[in-house]
């Protein structure tokens, strides 16, 4: 059975896959689909409106945000000494 994930995760997971080199790293961005989808998502939990699996799908792309974040100032560094 497929695991069922999110439009941004599965972008991510695209994009790391295609294979990455630093500077494709640093201007990676979500879609605007995906990124509608996260504000979405954030408007409702702040509204007491998000259901569970929404819950978990918010929280996992947090998780995934904060780990392109510092992905990007490792590949900032990998340039700078290059």
């Amino acid at each position: 059975m497929p695991i069922e994930t999110s439009t941004a995760y599965d972008e991510i997971i695209s994009f790391i896959a295609a294979g990455i080199t630093p500077k494709s790293l640093i201007a990676f961005q979500p879609s605007e689909e995906a990124k509608e989808r996260v504000a979405d998502l954030i408007f409702r939990e702040k509204n007491s409106l998000l259901t569970a699996p929404e819950k978990a799908e918010l929280d996992q792309y947090m998780m995934l945000e904060h780990l392109l974040r510092l992905a990007k100032a490792r590949a900032h560094q990998h340039l700078i000494a290059a």
